[in-house]
């Protein structure tokens, strides 16, 4: 499937980067997950450290500081723990053990990190959160802050409807699995912790622009999508029913698996399209804090594609 989705998706023409402390931050994170439990056990420890979030991280965040660096690679430890124990072990398949688990992961969030108020015992899941929104406080930037705890609360909200759809074997329509799909992948708080590490974060006026809103989305599909097709195959051969691009086409369209794969890749072609655009048209009317935020965003898709091509997350 690797061999099908370098062949049929274009490649993103953004400039490849990686960051200096990649090597030092991919240590550190994997012993922050056995320090917090993520990981109990030596194949656990050996299946995050082939997932290789810090090579994605060094990817999308070349020229950010260090500790930005190693909060963002933690991020994705952490969303890589959580989509194992809800792909793999099982919890994402039955809602009546997700949705408690989800609650205690809520109750975390709305305390935003706050040192002062001690967090509920959920146990490693839930204690690594608080360490996370802990850090992300620490930097004193009110309105990230809050950005990550609201995009966290979605991406938990989806995937009480993702494991819904697979107690009851429902493939969902293409329109509501894209939408979904959005917050499901983590893409968006893990935009916000790159901008985090920064040394020029976008401002709340260029948050708001309808533009920049509309790139992200944009940025999250082109992400979400090229995991999709690299995924694939490993996905499918583990369940048939798999919230996948791929599945939904087939079930939406009644197409074939090839049929199903070529529209897969001929969505993120033409989103990449769109991206480059949109992006243009920003540029051109943008200032230099924009364009931070869209170099930000650009380093996401290549670096979601580079990794891919090489994860052995997805052999």
């Amino acid at each position: 499937m690797r061999s099908f989705a370098i062949s049929a998706l274009r490649e993103p023409p953004f400039p490849t980067g990686r960051h200096g402390a990649t090597e030092q931050v991919a240590g550190e994170s994997v012993e922050w997950a056995r320090t917090f439990g993520l990981v109990d056990s030596s194949q656990r420890v050996h299946r995050l450290e082939r997932a290789d979030a810090a090579g994605l991280a060094g990817r999308a965040c070349p020229d950010g500081s260090v500790e930005g660096l190693r909060l963002l690679t933690d991020l994705i430890s952490w969303l890589f723990v959580m989509d194992d124990a809800c792909d793999e072990d099982g919890l994402g398949a039955d809602p009546s053990r997700l949705g408690p688990a989800i609650s205690t992961l809520l109750d975390v969030l709305d305390r935003c990190g706050d040192p002062d108020i001690a967090p509920p015992a959920v146990g490693p899941l839930g204690d690594a959160l608080h360490d996370l929104c802990r850090r992300t406080r620490l930097h004193d930037h009110a309105a990230l802050l809050l950005r990550f705890v609201s995009q966290m609360r979605e991406y938990l909200l989806a995937l009480l409807w993702e494991a819904g759809n697979r107690q009851r074997r429902r493939v969902p329509e293409v329109a509501e699995y894209v939408q979904l799909r959005r917050h499901i992948g983590g893409v968006h708080p893990c935009l916000t912790l790159t901008d985090l590490a920064s040394t020029r974060p976008s401002k709340p006026a260029q948050r708001a622009d309808p533009g920049l809103v509309a790139l992200d989305l944009l940025t999250v599909d082109l992400v979400c999508w090229c995991n999709d097709l690299f995924s694939y195959g490993k996905e499918s051969r583990a369940d048939p029913d798999a919230h996948n691009l791929v599945t939904v086409i087939a079930q939406g369209s009644d197409a074939d698996e090839v049929t199903a794969l070529r529209s897969a890749a001929h969505q993120f072609n033409q989103g990449l399209a769109t991206y480059l655009e949109a992006e243009e048209a920003l540029l051109a009317a943008g200032d230099d804090g924009i364009r931070d935020a869209l170099a930000a965003r650009r380093n996401w898709v290549r670096a979601t594609y580079d990794w891919s091509v090489v994860a052995a997350r997805y052999a």
